[in-house]
């Protein structure tokens, strides 16, 4: 949840000892390697109590809850990962921004009435069947549960934080539905379940307060494109209708929020000084290591090749995409471009990318392809990018998550 800003300005093994008799008739010293000792099993305390996933109950958590509004939660507090002094209100209750539950949907051509080309859209493919969710909707509501191809996800929308993550609500076999807290930790959305009134970390995915504290949701990919990109690269898409409630949708409510010399609201951390806090980054995590793009890198060179957590990679940027944080008017912003990684490999095949002055290519092939990972001219036209897990972030938010990230470009 956001608060409305005002407008202003290997797992080690033990080595195995073995006898090693000589090839040789005559006799030889035994070689053998030394064995590390067992691993001893812990055992757990049976007086503690935990909760499914091992994060045990804090005996002190009234003290830690009290610069907390707790009265309206059923929420076990003694289940928590996060100190509680953390998180912070942003401002309204418990889905005072209210998230949106019974999405509808509507064809390119009739949204096409209200959405300008350049306007960000989180756009959202699986097994073919893709749906545009507009952030001058999400601004509003910051969340909507929803289904895709029978799979239920969670559509997410931090404006503090730029941040669009899109999550399979299923775990363990139960379908959540999320809702706006109206809390908020380093900044970001802490969003609560209504089967459980756990908390969660939006930017994270991660269970932080409740029966659920400890678990983490599934990531869907998912990027911020326009409203153009979207339309011409899914002809058959849907697109998020505007609900009906009161709000002033096309307009920002954060007005400038997104500049570079203004600080982060409500994040009372010490931002990492390696960027502007307010750069955008496109965000990667893959086996544990995390990695971040800035966007004014990419801007120069449109297309890098890189390495995180042993997966290669390659970031595509294009310009064309406003932000949805710059003036109080949506339609006209500035534009701040859009970003996709990929796994840069075909059939097997590794392939290389690089700008050559109008657009995005593979070197082998001369095909040329968009911010979405489709081939859209060319001998591989119709052939599309492996996705991978990455969102755009403002830099505060990313590495206040992620403070080992890695930058590219840094040193």
């Amino acid at each position: 949840m956001s608060a409305l800003v005002p407008s202003a300005s290997p797992t080690p093994t033990a080595a195995v000892s073995a006898l090693v008799p000589s090839a040789s008739p005559t006799p030889t010293a035994a070689v053998s390697t030394l064995v590390a000792p067992a691993t001893p099993t812990p055992t757990l305390d049976p007086n503690v109590v935990r909760n499914a996933y091992g994060v045990e109950a804090d005996p002190d958590y009234e003290d830690g809850i009290t610069g907390i509004y707790t009265r309206i939660w059923e929420t076990d507090f003694r289940f928590h990962t996060v100190p509680y002094r953390e998180i912070v209100s942003g401002g309204v209750g418990r889905d005072g921004i209210p998230p949106i539950d019974d999405p509808t949907f509507v064809s390119p051509a009739d949204a096409g009435e209200w959405l300008s080309d350049a306007e960000p859209v989180i756009a959202l493919e699986l097994h073919g069947e893709a749906k545009a969710y507009p952030l001058q909707v999400l601004l509003w509501h910051e969340i909507v549960n929803d289904e895709l191809v029978g799979l239920p996800v969670t559509v997410t929308y931090c404006p503090l934080c730029n941040s669009a993550v899109v999550f399979d609500r299923t775990l363990d076999g139960t379908v959540y539905d999320f809702g706006v807290s109206g809390n908020l930790r380093n900044s970001d959305l802490v969003m609560w379940d209504r089967q459980t009134q756990s908390w969660w970390q939006q930017l994270t995915g991660e269970g932080i307060v409740g029966e659920l504290a400890g678990a983490q949701l599934r990531f869907l990919p998912a990027q911020i494109v326009s409203w153009a990109a979207f339309r011409d690269g899914y002809a058959d898409g849907q697109v998020l209708d505007r609900p009906g409630f009161s709000r002033s949708y096309g307009r920002n409510p954060y007005p400038y929020y997104d500049n570079l010399d203004s600080y982060p609201f409500l994040f009372y951390g010490d931002a990492d000084p390696r960027l502007p806090p307010k750069e955008r980054v496109a965000a990667v995590e893959i086996n544990g290591d995390a990695a971040a793009f800035p966007y004014s890198v990419l801007a120069m060179k449109r297309v890098v090749h890189s390495e995180v957590g042993g997966e290669d990679l390659v970031v595509f940027f294009e310009f064309g995409t406003g932000t949805a944080l710059g003036s109080g008017t949506i339609a006209g912003a500035d534009d701040v471009g859009a970003t996709g990684v990929f796994r840069p490999v075909l059939d097997g095949d590794r392939l290389t990318f690089a700008f050559d002055g109008d657009g995005i290519t593979d070197e082998g092939t001369g095909t040329r392809w968009n911010v979405l990972g489709r081939a859209v001219s060319g001998p591989l036209a119709g052939r599309q990018l492996e996705r991978l897990n990455a969102q755009d972030h403002l830099w505060f938010a990313w590495a206040a998550f992620k403070p080992h990230t890695t930058v590219y470009g840094e040193g």
